[in-house]
């Protein structure tokens, strides 16, 4: 099964048992594995504005909505939008006169999430079906991009960030949480605890991130630590799967965080490199 199926089949079961029951699980029944990356990433005042549903639903690493500054009448679009959490947050704090776009690939959670938008009481909002390494909006269309433990999944991450500076206007920002990997880990080490921490494997390394923001043509980048993963929190998870803990301890320990990443897209379209061409033939 490939990395896409794979996400859509998860998201879709994962969207399925939070309608059907309203309880979510997440990986591997009885691992709760998932736990220390996405608890407590809301405060209690965002979630009393919310569906039940909405909360359960949010699998995300990070809260960007509470990160990035959000302006009334503007235009947001939220990359991997699964139950709609961010996207509803977002559409309160744009007010009225602004919009936000939630996009997924999963018909579970688009369904999900207009249920949720409906409950809420939400109307500057619209969901829509794609992928997000093609974004089924025009050029220089929103003004904010944001996403939540999403691009870490894709398989063609130059792909999605691309996509996200083409519908950016010039001077819009990408405000993103994602997995992200500190330094050199053996590659054995990496995939097991990757499984851990993203439930499918797919995290850059910090540099590799940077650079690929770069060479997408985003300026300003920034990667801020906002978790650190602990070997400890991952003890049950990894043993069941085999490895020896107490042995990779010393190559893991700080190594795997959540971040808030965000950089701008420049005023003047051209970067001063080939790099802007290949964006608008990508």
């Amino acid at each position: 099964m490939d990395t896409q199926s794979a996400v859509r089949e998860k998201y879709g079961s994962i969207a399925r048992d939070v309608a059907e029951t309203g309880a979510a699980s997440c990986c591997a029944p009885g691992l709760g594995c998932c736990d220390p990356i996405t608890k407590d990433l809301y405060s209690s005042s965002e979630q009393g504005t919310l569906p039940e549903k909405a909360v359960l639903a949010s699998l995300g690493c990070g809260n960007p909505t509470a990160l990035i500054d959000l302006r009334p009448g503007e235009t947001v679009l939220d990359l991997g939008s699964g139950g709609g959490i961010d996207v509803l947050l977002s559409a309160r704090r744009v007010g009225p006169t602004g919009k936000a776009y939630g996009l997924d690939m999963t018909d579970e959670m688009l369904a999900l999430a207009r249920e949720n938008q409906r409950h809420a009481g939400v109307t500057n909002v619209e969901f829509l079906k794609g992928e997000i390494e093609h974004i089924p909006l025009r050029d220089n269309s929103v003004d904010v991009v944001i996403s939540n433990c999403v691009i870490n999944l894709s398989s063609n991450k130059d792909r999605v960030l691309q996509e996200a500076f083409r519908v950016l206007r010039p001077g819009g920002r990408l405000a993103v949480s994602d997995v992200v990997v500190r330094g050199s880990v053996p590659v054995a080490v990496r995939q097991s605890m990757l499984l851990w921490v993203g439930c499918i494997a797919g995290a850059l390394e910090e540099s590799e991130y940077r650079a690929k923001l770069k060479a997408a043509c985003f300026e300003d980048v920034d990667i801020e630590p906002t978790r650190t993963y602990n070997i400890e929190d991952a003890r049950q998870f990894l043993t069941e799967a085999g490895v020896a803990v107490d042995e990779i301890a010393p190559q893991v320990e700080g190594k795997f965080i959540s971040a808030f990443i965000h950089a701008t897209k420049p005023i003047q379209l051209c970067c001063g490199t080939d790099c802007c061409w290949k964006v608008r033939k990508a």
